[in-house]
């Protein structure tokens, strides 16, 4: 490894699920009490239908060699939901649409397509804290300086953009958007959208918008970053770039299959770097996938799951508001890691402590410091009977 490439990685901490195993690693769950994983947001619901079939019915697929921007009938699938979720009517599956292995290796890779590590200055990548941990992650090891966008309470845990100068924007290669936002439940709204797109014009970068909780809502359908774009007659969908997943919308993480969507020029330049890093998806999964985008009662099905276990877990908590999108709730406590030792040893409860999934700002702050992150994945009766336990906890 050279000293450039190991001097980056050594940036990096330990990943918050590696963090959690080593902070959990001298206590003892409580072996009175059911184990409740609320620590990964791994949906655990029945495989849809079509699954089985579906895999069977292709399965010597498996002895071809997969096309890595996807092979047809998956594009145009992926083109025809976008059609039918957003209202793209003109999205080209062959040259706005990518497939991806799910959308962490996108959302990795895309830093290592559009930032210039040779640079005069190190660009900035700037993305909300508390965040999905694979965006400083892809940073840092693309040679970009990673900006923290602070979420917090009082301004509804939107990234705000208006305290950041103009020469932090002039050197700007792109923004990473979640929305709706793990871990804190925050939906983009037109405005927001609006705005980052008049600041990337005018400032000449880029935005990558995480869409992986699109289905996943309390009352109304969250916006796309591509139909606010088409919406303000950016039709071409320039410096937009959007990733979807069927891990949270099919509940099926471990089929591994995504999507990339968006301007044409930038599709082109990823899909170059993607044809070099080789993640293609098996031909027996692109069906799965193309099954699973074209499909729309397993989602409304599992929708209802999810809004039922928010209820239902709010219900006996007491307190705090509903997030408005994602399955997560991001729950304020006194010291996030005492909490979730505790929870651990006396209630048989694993959940995230806020703290790792947010990185310190120049003071030294921590915007997740503070919360635990719970994943509501396992039903209604489980999400009931985790609040019921959490209230149980002492610190």
């Amino acid at each position: 490894m050279n000293k450039l490439t190991q001097g980056r990685l050594n940036k990096l901490g330990a990943y918050p699920f590696e963090r959690l195993k080593k902070l959990l690693s001298s206590s003892k769950c409580n072996p009175d009490l059911a184990h409740i994983d609320a620590g990964a947001g791994e949906p655990r619901l029945p495989l849809p239908e079509f699954v089985q079939g579906t895999l069977n019915a292709n399965i010597l697929g498996f002895s071809k060699y997969p096309a890595t921007r996807g092979n047809m009938p998956l594009p145009q699938a992926i083109a025809d939901w976008l059609k039918q979720r957003y209202g793209l009517n003109g999205i080209d599956p062959s040259t706005q649409v990518l497939t991806a292995n799910g959308t962490r290796e996108a959302l990795f890779a895309i830093a290592h397509a559009l930032v210039n590590p040779d640079a005069d200055k190190k660009p900035y990548v700037m993305m909300p804290n508390p965040m999905y941990q694979i965006y400083y992650g892809a940073a840092v090891t693309a040679g970009a300086e990673p900006y923290l966008l602070p979420c917090v309470k009082e301004h509804g845990f939107a990234p705000v953009l208006d305290e950041i100068t103009n020469e932090m924007w002039k050197n700007t290669a792109f923004v990473y958007v979640c929305s709706p936002s793990n871990p804190t439940g925050w939906i983009a709204s037109s405005d927001y959208y609006a705005q980052l797109l008049e600041l990337a014009d005018k400032y000449d970068f880029y935005i990558i918008a995480d869409e992986c909780y699109s289905e996943i809502y309390w009352q109304d359908k969250p916006l796309g970053l591509l139909e606010v774009a088409q919406g303000l007659g950016r039709e071409d969908y320039a410096r937009c770039l959007v990733m979807n997943s069927l891990s949270k919308r099919s509940a099926l993480p471990g089929l591994r299959s995504g999507l990339i969507a968006g301007d044409a020029s930038l599709i082109a330049r990823f899909s170059k770097l993607r044809s070099y890093t080789g993640p293609a998806t098996p031909l027996p999964l692109q069906h799965v996938a193309a099954a699973a985008w074209s499909d729309e009662n397993h989602v409304m099905q599992h929708l209802q799951v999810y809004r039922d276990s928010l209820n239902a877990f709010f219900d006996v908590w007491g307190q705090g508001d509903i997030p408005a999108g994602s399955f997560f709730v991001w729950l304020a406590v006194e010291n996030d890691e005492t909490f979730a030792v505790a929870a651990y040893e006396q209630q048989a409860i694993t959940l995230l402590p806020g703290t790792y999934l947010g990185a310190e700002d120049d003071n030294g702050h921590n915007a997740g410091s503070g919360f635990v992150r719970l994943a509501l994945v396992d039903g209604v009766e489980k999400a009931a009977e985790l609040a019921a336990r959490l209230k149980e906890v002492r610190v």
